[in-house]
């Protein structure tokens, strides 16, 4: 076979037409052999050959009679010394972390470890057996694929709804999808699946990882897998398992369709992504990828060089002081804007990758290469703000082009809603966009995504249906998943027959879902949340690739009615300029040139005393809809009036529409969540409205006509 020199860049193993180029850092490995495998049940490589090069610590080789469907892997020698930190071992398969496509899962075995297990010196053991049979191998692809006219849809922060979902959780069960392509990319890509999206005026889809990941060994012993998938083992390759086809050529295709078509539909695409830890894990996890390839540049160690930094709970963190470690995590991120087309990242736990000497630090090195990449700061960039290391909560304190997933809104709203007091202050805050968040560094209201529920935690059925966690069965002991939920059972713990707890249970439902939805704010609906899907009280289905995790389509007429109000809800924000601000609502609490008023019962403007009583649980927020905003071609943008009232109490309670609003016509209620009643109703503005025990009532104002009452407030 023929070898030629190649080039270090691009890195991975690229098909040009005529051969390909292969190129792997590693800093301090001697020697990198490339091996490749005859099919993907061969026991050993068919061919080792040595890549020729090294350029700037990057081995490399041209192979003129390699071709795509070749599998492959690497070995790479170096010295075994694990207490300065060094991790080579030949005897084990190394996964290209530049892999395209996936041409073998892994198969647990003790092989896979670099040190021998039950050796008395543990990971400080050198393991000769061949982790070939076993390893992950990697496969080359021809990546040409006809894009067509597809363009991104570059929906606007302040327009964006946000539904965050599971490929194979959202369609294992539908029933429109045909049954070879539930639970895969084909699926969600199917017209059942994008009918149901659009139906309910989504606008981008969050999908839990898609990068290729491993189930842990301990997981696989108790028969169960890594469902949620944050266990990443390669950063360019689409999870098999999502796929309809077995072909890893055809994998690469079946994903950029289902962009294609989502982005035909006007939906953008938003991948999770874990560049927070790897599926190594610490110094006793296997060696599958970066451990054997450069231990020392990889991955943030402790000071003695043993041990690994740990800010994720799950056993190791990246070096991202190392250039090379950047250089991934970038060359990841633009491979799938640019070659699959995606339309932009949450970054899991991204608090991590802000650490480069251990502290969370804004001006860190990856902030900068994102803020001055022409492609990346172009595209939506969304943090989960938190990690489990010191400091590591930095809800509010990402730098500017960053949105974050707002936890305090959350928090506020669950606690709101449950009925603790003292919560209307803040409540205001975040109904306005959290401003003591985000204005002071530049940012808009678009930064905090606003949640109720998502992926980690209770769904929102079982957010009102349970007190405690019930997680029985995770095989944990019900030690796992956070104890702290904010949640309120409604009167019984778990499934009743209660007519009254039922009917409270779907008026809380339908106040979630309000109070988001009227929210200044980029939305972010939970998958399942407007079937009323539960899990039984888990709160952390992280291993459940079952009932408890696929939502379930068929639907009784009781949920039937949930999923219109939702759809409803959202049609409204859309219809409602005043909810969805670019800027944050000028004015200050009370009095002046205001965009917002908060209201008390009697339709005067809160006082200070109210703002501070822990008893206070019923606000109103009017909402102005003169034109205090331009939209993109420069023309002022008009909306309606809108007045919000919210009650918390156990309690009805008369509101008195405020003065200027007694005395204008065309009143006009748009929903109350007491009922669920989404018919635009006439309301005579001169009466108090009852306004229900625990409800959330929408009423607006057109503007237009002569009536001076369109500049009420």
């Amino acid at each position: 076979m023929r070898i030629w020199p190649g080039q270090p860049y691009p890195l991975g193993a690229t098909w040009d037409g005529t051969g390909v180029n292969f190129a792997v850092f590693s800093e301090v490995g001697q020697r990198v052999e490339l091996c490749l495998f005859e099919d993907k049940h061969a026991t050993r490589e068919a061919f080792r050959f040595n890549l020729p090069e090294k350029t700037y610590n990057v081995f490399h080789g041209y192979f003129p009679d390699v071709k795509p469907g070749t599998l492959y892997g690497y070995r790479v020698h170096g010295p075994y010394e694990p207490t300065k930190g060094l991790r080579f071992n030949p005897n084990k398969l190394l996964f290209d972390p530049y892999a395209r496509a996936v041409g073998r899962n892994l198969k647990w075995d003790d092989s896979l470890f670099g040190y021998t297990s039950g050796h008395p010196q543990k990971d400080l053991s050198f393991d000769i057996r061949d982790s070939a049979p076993y390893a992950p191998l990697a496969q080359i692809v021809d990546t040409a694929f006809t894009w067509g006219d597809d363009r991104p849809p570059r929906i606007p922060w302040e327009q964006t709804i946000i539904y965050e979902l599971h490929v194979k959780g959202f369609t294992k069960l539908m029933s429109g999808i045909p049954e070879r392509l539930r639970g895969t990319y084909a699926g969600l890509a199917s017209e059942a699946s994008v009918e149901h999206l659009k139906s309910l005026g989504i606008t981008a889809v969050e999908l839990l990882p898609i990068h290729f990941h491993i189930d842990e060994e301990f997981l696989e012993r108790q028969g169960r897998v890594n469902y949620w998938g944050y266990n990443t083992l390669g950063f360019f390759a689409p999870e098999p398992r999502y796929c309809a086809t077995h072909d890893p050529e055809l994998m690469v295709q079946e994903f950029k369709s289902m962009v294609r078509t989502l982005h035909a539909a006007g939906i953008e695409v938003i991948l999770d992504v874990v560049y927070n830890h790897t599926a190594e894990g610490n110094q006793n996890g296997p060696t599958l990828c970066w451990r054997g390839l450069d231990n020392t540049s990889y991955y943030h160690l402790q000071a003695d060089r043993r041990l690994y930094m740990d800010f994720t709970g799950c056993g190791n963190t990246p070096w991202m002081r190392h250039p090379r470690v950047l250089q991934l995590i970038m060359d990841s991120l633009r491979y799938w804007v640019t070659e699959m087309h995606v339309d932009g990242f949450r970054f899991d736990l991204a608090a991590t990758l802000a650490r480069q000497f251990g502290d969370v630090d804004q001006m860190s090195g990856f902030f900068n290469v994102i803020h001055q990449d022409p492609i990346l700061s172009q595209v939506k960039l969304i943090a989960e703000p938190w990690d489990v290391g010191y400091g590591g909560y930095q809800v509010g304190r990402f730098p500017v082009i960053w949105t974050e997933w707002n936890g305090r809104y959350r928090d506020c709203v669950r606690r709101y809603w449950k009925g603790d007091g003292g919560t209307v202050a803040e409540l205001a805050t975040r109904l306005a966009g959290s401003s003591d968040l985000y204005q002071d560094d530049g940012r808009r209201p678009s930064a905090s995504v606003n949640f109720v529920t998502c992926h980690d935690g209770f769904t929102l059925r079982d957010l009102v249906s349970y007190n405690e966690k019930h997680n029985e069965a995770n095989g944990e002991a019900n030690q796992d998943g956070t104890d702290d939920n904010a949640s309120w059972n409604c009167g019984d713990e778990g499934i009743t027959n209660d007519p009254e707890i039922l009917a409270l249970r779907r008026r809380q439902m339908r106040n979630f879902l309000a109070t988001m939805l009227v929210s200044q704010g980029v939305p972010m609906l939970l998958a399942g949340d407007e079937l009323s899907h539960t899990a039984q009280g888990n709160n952390n289905c992280y291993s459940q690739d079952n009932f408890l995790s696929w939502l379930d389509w068929d639907l009784d007429s009781e949920r039937v009615l949930f999923l219109n109000f939702v759809r409803r809800l959202i049609e409204i924000r859309k219809q409602q300029p005043a909810l969805s601000r670019r800027h944050f609502l000028r004015g200050t609490i009370r009095g002046g040139d205001n965009e917002v008023f908060w209201l008390d019962c009697t339709g005067e403007e809160m006082s200070d005393a109210d703002w501070n009583a822990g008893y206070v649980k019923i606000i109103g927020m009017l909402l102005l809809g003169h034109c205090s905003q331009i939209d993109e071609y420069g023309a002022c943008v008009l909306g309606d009036h809108l007045l919000v009232l919210f009650n918390a109490h156990w309690e009805d309670a008369p509101f008195h529409l405020p003065a200027a609003m007694r005395q204008v016509r065309g009143i006009e209620r748009l929903f109350d969540t007491y009922d669920g009643n989404c018919e635009i109703t006439p309301y005579d503005p001169k009466d108090p409205y009852l306004l229900r025990a625990r409800s959330v009532a929408l009423f607006r104002k057109r503007i237009g006509g002569d009536d001076p009452a369109n500049r009420f407030g």
